[in-house]
């Protein structure tokens, strides 16, 4: 070999190295030739965390791969910073659909994703149920019947599947008294009632805890502060109420600069989550401000007040509008500040009811269809719907990640929709 092909093949190599090492050094560092825009450019990533786990995972038509088995998650690595169709498919589920923008240097996320099954076998819990009422632990349903000489209250213990019988009409001392309102205790031993026909309204206490159940009438509970239209006691002991005069008072001081505006024959309600404070007037929603020290008018038309399990949010229904109310920073994507309000859905049929399922996800009942719905409102919201028959009512255990369904007299309990 001549010294003029050594310096040949050096020169060649050199060259190639010049070329290469900058390109390797560069893709080494996340950056790819974006053909569409003709440049170099530095990638992002996408993280997906999805129940049930083993998912298929979709990047613009295309499978990339299944989540990982133990965690569900996904790291798609190295991707050009653009939007992306990203669809998510298992078997037996609905699946799960959202453009996303990758950004350089950034990670996107959504960790929050459940697949929902497309069939959800029901069981039948009991027949000829005219209401159902949860106790808070969640281990009890007080089922109000009919019978032959008026209506019953049975126990169904959900542990144990045995219903039992606790009273009837007839253990009422009014003739054709209804059962107007039921409330548990905090401890879920026992069951207030309050009973009545147009001229008279008695109130009685049944211990549930008890064979046979106690029942013991009671007198009314009168207003814990004299004179307040609104009472509320929290978990720390803090103590609102709102007075006749529409003054709103915590503690025992007043803490608006001047009254509210209070009507006669009105019924109002006080509901505090975080510094957060609810005057609900009727069906409509006031919100305190801290700075003017009164109340702001927040909402009309609200019927439906929930807190997520985390009480980071409230979700609120509004003129058949379903609407989260952030009361927390959350750092999680979406990332949103406190205050910050966020539209999910309209709907043309009245929302009944309303349950969180995750900190992430609501159930509700509109008409007579039973949806779930992501709060994620990046691109569309993912809603699927899960049931429809007539006029249903719907509870949402949270202990057992089951959802109860009243229609037709009969009560039904799904099978575990979560992990």
């Amino acid at each position: 070999m001549t010294k003029k092909t050594r310096r040949i093949i050096f020169l060649t190599l050199l060259a190639l190295f010049l070329l290469i090492a900058p390109a390797a050094i560069l893709y080494s560092q996340g950056y790819r030739i974006d053909l569409e825009n003709r440049k170099v450019t530095n990638t992002g990533g996408l993280f997906l965390k999805i129940i049930p786990k083993q998912a298929e995972v979709y990047l613009n038509g295309t499978l990339e791969k299944k989540t990982d088995f133990f965690f569900g998650s996904i790291l798609i690595e190295n991707l050009l910073p653009r939007k992306y169709q990203i669809e998510i498919k298992k078997d037996g589920f609905y699946s799960w659909q959202k453009n996303l923008e990758i950004k350089e240097r950034e990670v996107t996320e959504a960790k929050n994703i459940v697949l929902f099954p497309q069939t959800i076998n029901f069981d039948v819990i009991n027949q000829g149920t005219e209401s159902f009422w949860f106790s808070p632990d969640q281990k009890k349903i007080i089922l109000k019947e009919k019978e032959q000489l008026g209506w019953a209250l049975k126990l169904y213990e959900l542990d144990k599947k045995i219903k039992s019988r606790l009273i009837g009409e007839t253990d009422i001392s009014l003739k054709e008294a209804d059962l107007m309102n039921l409330t548990f205790s905090d401890d879920s031993k026992k069951a207030y009632l309050e009973v009545g026909t147009r001229e008279q309204i008695k109130n009685f206490t049944l211990e549930i805890d008890k064979t046979p159940a106690v029942l013991t009438e009671t007198e009314p509970t009168p207003p814990p502060v004299e004179d307040s239209l609104a009472y509320k006691e929290m978990n720390n002991n803090d103590v609102y109420y709102l007075d006749e005069t529409g003054f709103l008072f915590k503690n025992g001081e007043i803490i608006t600069s001047d009254p509210f505006p209070v009507k006669q024959e009105t019924e109002y309600s006080l509901e505090v989550f975080a510094n957060y404070i609810f005057l609900k007037e009727s069906d409509n929603l006031y919100l305190f401000n801290p700075e003017s020290k009164n109340f702001d008018n927040f909402a009309g038309g609200v019927n439906i007040l929930k807190v997520s399990p985390d009480l980071k949010k409230l979700a609120y229904v509004s003129n058949n509008e379903i609407w989260i109310l952030f009361l927390a920073d959350t750092y999680d994507q979406p990332a949103k500040s406190a205050g910050e309000k966020v539209f999910l859905v309209r709907l043309s049929d009245k929302i009944n009811d309303l349950f969180w399922i995750t900190s992430d996800h609501l159930v509700f009942s509109a008409g007579n269809k039973i949806k779930i719905s992501e709060i994620d409102n990046r691109d569309g919201i993912n809603i699927v719907e899960i049931a429809e028959t007539k006029t249903p009512e719907i509870f949402w255990s949270e202990s057992e990640k089951r959802l109860y369904i009243l229609t037709e007299s009969i009560l039904y309990g799904s099978q575990g929709l979560l992990p």
